[in-house]
């Protein structure tokens, strides 16, 4: 899908639903913490202002945040989503793995940010789904649009992330779910590049290049940072 059209997704699928399930979703991705915990409640109040098919799949994450102890949950996170390369919650790594071009492709996250005002923490990569749904949900309708088309722009590894959750039976599955809902039907060329991300997953680095470490998680801090070059 190329820039304009995906221009044109993004203004069809925008709106408030769009941005709450965003919103929700942004916070039930982020590192649990005791700040999230305590807010589990009014996030399951807001589930309820969604039509099911959203709020369904978003009430699973928030159930199982919610009957947890907050160290297990912190546990869970970390081995969903920082022990699994199939399962990162950066969206350019499965486009461009461990490559140079992945530095570049950060940088239309950062310019999108900027052009919206919204400010990244140094400690905070670009591309983490849960800072990108927050950009979809906390500005203008402006903002939320670059910001559903930088999802559409890695529809691929958005679409193979909720699959590679729901294999697992996370329920981290949910938000995804709920994410994908918000978007366009998927059409044939998508489906294609999927199914060739599955099978063959990101590309290596080219000959020739260092790559870049995978992004580590910092213990005590709930945030991942970009490895040093290897």
């Amino acid at each position: 899908m190329n820039r304009v059209f995906r221009r044109i997704a993004a203004q069809k699928v925008s709106g408030r639903d769009t941005a709450l399930v965003h919103r929700l979703a942004a916070l039930l991705l982020e590192y649990p913490s005791a700040e999230l915990m305590e807010l589990l409640p009014s996030i399951r109040a807001a589930t309820g202002e969604l039509p099911e098919r959203f709020g369904v799949p978003l009430l699973r994450v928030v159930d199982h945040l919610a009957g947890v102890p907050l160290a297990e949950a912190e546990a869970r996170y970390v081995e969903t989503f920082d022990l699994k390369r199939r399962c990162s919650p950066f969206l350019t790594y499965f486009a461009y793995g461990d490559t140079r071009k992945r530095g570049v492709a950060l940088v239309e996250f950062k310019q999108a940010y900027r052009a919206g005002g919204f400010e990244v923490v140094d400690d905070e990569l670009p591309d983490h789904l849960a800072v990108v749904l927050e950009f979809c949900s906390t500005g203008d309708e402006a903002c939320q649009v670059e910001g559903i088309k930088l999802l559409l722009g890695h529809r691929a590894g958005l679409e193979l992330l909720r699959l590679a959750l729901l294999e697992l039976d996370s329920p981290y599955a949910g938000a995804l779910v709920a994410v994908c809902a918000t978007l366009p039907e998927l059409e044939g060329d998508e489906r294609e590049a999927i199914a060739k991300l599955a099978a063959e997953g990101p590309p290596g680095e080219e000959v020739g290049l260092e790559p870049f470490a995978p992004p580590t998680y910092m213990p005590g801090s709930g945030h991942f940072v970009e490895g040093a070059r290897r």
